[in-house]
């Protein structure tokens, strides 16, 4: 059901060109959510999804704090796990305040929508994915992630509301929009594989180790299996590579062939 039946039209997002969709994991405050709705229309943004959210929807809170911007969360779409939002993503950017090491390109803000766009304009669903107020993202969840954004600020107080981090992103992406040169862009006209369809390659390859004992151990297969799962994300896999691996991966699970007959040569 519409949180506003009639929605007052301040800008709509019916004419507004494709845009990456923001994905709120776990927010804790319906506020944050709404405030960040508003945001996004502010900017351009329009495909707002909430994982897992720690309050009810409908949310009166929410739709109070985005100030009119019914549009967004008339077309919000709720889900139940992280890879079920990601369903149709092709490229993800995660923000967090502690890159952690990651084996993962890092960018500021500005650079990360340069980066998405020259992503968007070659076709490419992009995901921004924005953390629980208190916690931001776990280890697991950036390990989905094919880049990082580290939002600049004072390291004696880092502290940044989810909603300022939505508007910071949302902001860079609007001027992003309005520049004329893109630096690095890759394009290429192959379709590129969704976030779900690399999960599920990975899933069959990883269950055919399982079944010849690659693993060998319970922390072997942990460890090995966020290793091979980052390896292919940060590839970016175009949807014909995932179809021809896991016809490699099946024809490798139908196990050795008979050696042909060599010919007498008489």
């Amino acid at each position: 059901m519409p949180v506003h039946p009639h929605p007052k039209r301040r800008g709509g997002v019916d004419d507004l060109p494709p845009a990456p969709a923001v994905i709120l994991c776990r927010p804790q405050m319906g506020e944050n959510a709404g405030a960040a709705a508003r945001a996004m229309l502010n900017f351009g943004l329009f495909d707002l999804r909430l994982v897992a959210p720690q309050f009810g929807w409908p949310n009166a809170k929410a739709v109070a704090s985005s100030s009119g911007a019914h549009d967004i969360l008339n077309r919000m779409t709720l889900h139940a796990t992280l890879p079920d939002a990601l369903h149709d993503v092709h490229h993800l950017l995660a923000t967090t305040a502690r890159p952690r090491g990651l084996a993962k390109p890092v960018f500021d803000p500005r650079a990360a929508a340069l980066h998405a766009r020259a992503l968007v304009g070659q076709g490419r669903r992009v995901g921004l994915l924005f953390g629980p107020e208190r916690t931001g993202l776990t280890n697991d969840e950036l390990a989905l992630a094919d880049g990082i954004v580290s939002i600049p600020v004072n390291p004696l107080f880092p502290s940044l509301n989810l909603a300022q981090a939505v508007l910071l992103v949302a902001y860079e992406w609007a001027t992003a929009t309005g520049a004329t040169a893109v630096q690095g862009a890759d394009p290429s006209s192959a379709e590129p594989a969704t976030k779900a369809e690399i999960d599920g390659m990975v899933g069959h390859l990883l269950g055919e180790l399982e079944a010849v004992g690659y693993f060998r151990s319970d922390d072997r297969r942990a460890s090995l299996s966020l290793t091979i799962k980052a390896m292919f994300e940060r590839r970016g896999l175009a949807r014909s590579e995932v179809h021809l691996l896991r016809g490699i991966v099946r024809e490798l699970r139908r196990g050795p062939r008979p050696a042909p007959i060599q010919g007498s040569g008489t």
